[in-house]
């Protein structure tokens, strides 16, 4: 099969991105240093309290990473890696589930986390294991990113937690979810402009604010955020309904009831919507790439982390329960 066409299941066609990321995608030849550096990184820290979860996010991390970020220093990928070792450790012990059953513990929870992306005064009290690891990431992230790069991830991060959040308390309603509006959320749920936002520190680089006002960038990016959300929710369909059936709150389950239609043709028109934004954002980045410096760069980074979510959605963490 090629490395950009998948099936979850016979009945259920996946996106056709042969043309668009035709694979085999570059890697790092940081990827093993990466993963083993995840490991131990997830041992100071006990954001994961299982080791078979363990080592499959630092597997996934680092290979992922690897392929999101091939020609970055090898500490910089280790500072990424664990900025989103951190974001899905916490999805996945205080969002979606944990988080339906009791909105207002994580409220408080997260109020933590506020503090520390805002920099605020401490919060009283011992921190958690995800303060302590927070504070440790972010420290070294303004050691090496400049104040704007700073202030951009910051407020992405903030964006983060209330999409957690938002999440947690539309899960087990999402029939109060239009589309639109999960169309605008999803992104901060999948961590996709967080990670836009962290290439620009990776790999030594910075937009101006009059290029970040480009249309090809605009357009660009809010493709890449599009396609990440979406082909994640079809890569994860199957796993994430095991138990709740199709009333989960995902793309294939809103685009049947606003189409009225059936698992596979709901899968069929989420497919195309993916191909879609591949095809915009392969045009942008064409058009980007065309001169050189930090357009060229961007271009060419957003390129990398879109044949990075091509590649994940074979891992196997989207097929474990409690996975992505």
């Amino acid at each position: 099969m090629n490395d950009a066409t998948r099936t979850t299941a016979p009945t259920l066609p996946m996106p056709d991105l042969r043309d668009s990321f035709p694979g085999p995608f570059p890697a790092s030849p940081y990827a093993d240093d990466i993963e083993r550096h995840a490991t131990r990184w997830l041992q100071t820290f006990p954001l994961v309290g299982s080791p078979r979860k363990l080592g499959a996010l630092a597997d996934i991390t680092g290979q992922g990473m690897a392929r999101t970020f091939p020609t970055a220093d090898r500490d910089g990928l280790f500072l990424c890696a664990e900025l989103f070792l951190w974001l899905t450790a916490f999805d996945d012990a205080h969002g979606e589930a944990e988080g339906a059953r009791d909105p207002a513990r994580l409220v408080r929870t997260i109020v933590e986390y506020v503090h520390i992306v805002t920099g605020h005064d401490e919060p009283p009290g011992t921190p958690s294991a995800f303060g302590a690891a927070l504070r440790d990431v972010l420290a070294r992230f303004g050691e090496r990113a400049t104040p704007t790069q700073y202030l951009r991830l910051t407020a992405d991060l903030r964006d983060n937690l209330m999409g957690v959040l938002w999440e947690a308390h539309h899960i087990n309603r999402p029939d109060h979810v239009t589309l639109a509006d999960y169309r605008a959320m999803r992104p901060h749920t999948v961590f996709i402009r967080t990670l836009m936002t962290t290439a620009e520190v990776a790999l030594g680089y910075e937009l101006t604010e009059p290029d970040r006002s480009l249309a090809p960038v605009r357009e660009l990016q809010a493709a890449v955020a599009d396609f990440a959300g979406w082909i994640n929710d079809l890569a994860s369909y199957a796993k994430e309904t095991a138990h709740d059936g199709s009333g989960s709150l995902n793309l294939p389950s809103l685009l049947m009831r606003e189409h009225g239609c059936d698992l596979e043709e709901a899968f069929r028109l989420a497919s195309r919507m993916c191909e879609q934004r591949a095809e915009v954002a392969t045009a942008r980045i064409a058009e980007l790439t065309v001169g050189e410096g930090p357009l060229a760069a961007h271009a060419g980074a957003l390129n990398s982390i879109l044949s990075s979510y091509v590649w994940h959605i074979d891992h196997s963490r989207y097929r474990m329960p409690g996975g992505a």
